[in-house]
């Protein structure tokens, strides 16, 4: 499998470079140009590329920039392509969009709703990039964390459910992309390390009366 970058900041790198490690080629990119990732593509020894070589050299693409710029993406080039979403919704950031913060949309159906030739399957945007870094376990062991994950696609969950075994997590079904608020952050799933079968029941008893402060995760760890 193939895996396109499109951004190449901390979260990217640390997704890089689990994939190489488990065996997969890597393409990553930035809205600078290819040149300005010499030093970290040597680091991870992988390739670099614009966005739209990304988009095109992935089998899956993961999108890793800020949602402000998400209506930047190559939609061209993602035609037809899996796009792992970790984007994350920062009003201090990203501005004030209207269907958020009214909760009748999640990010990630903001980005399927621009993406529309694209299978936007969300995930990896409920950890830290420090938890990222160190959490990576091999399959079957006991202290290895689970991603929730949500599209309307099952078998583009299929296929980034095997892809984040192979980074070193495990996976939870999130449902659809209009259940994925339910690990957005102010959740209890949101950056909060948790084995698989402990995250499926924050996920099931998650209502949208459930909201807690933001660092809860700090304090609510179990793995």
């Amino acid at each position: 499998m193939k895996i396109g970058f499109i951004g190449a900041g901390a979260m990217a790198q640390a997704l890089a470079k689990h994939a190489l490690d488990g065996g997969l080629s890597v393409m990553i990119s930035n809205s600078r140009g290819p040149e300005t990732l010499t030093v970290a593509a040597n680091r991870l020894g992988c390739e670099t590329g614009t966005a739209q070589q990304a988009a095109e050299f992935g089998d899956v693409i993961v999108i890793a920039v800020p949602l402000y710029s998400f209506n930047k993406l190559p939609k061209e080039q993602l035609k037809g392509k899996i796009v792992l979403d970790l984007l994350n919704y920062f009003p201090h950031r990203d501005g004030y969009i209207t269907e958020l913060n009214s909760l009748r949309m999640t990010t990630s159906e903001l980005v399927a709703n621009y993406l529309t030739d694209s299978t936007v399957v969300k995930a990896f945007n409920s950890i830290t990039v420090e938890d990222l870094r160190r959490d990576a376990r091999p399959e079957g062991a006991k202290d290895r964390r689970a991603i929730p994950i949500a599209s309307n696609d099952q078998e583009a969950k299929n296929v980034v459910a095997r892809l984040i075994d192979k980074l070193g997590f495990d996976s939870v079904d999130g449902g659809k992309l209009s259940d994925s608020w339910r690990f957005e952050r102010f959740r209890p799933a949101y950056c909060v390390a948790a084995p698989k079968e402990k995250l499926e029941g924050i996920l099931e008893t998650t209502t949208r009366d459930t909201v807690v402060a933001d660092g809860y995760w700090l304090h609510h760890r179990f793995v």
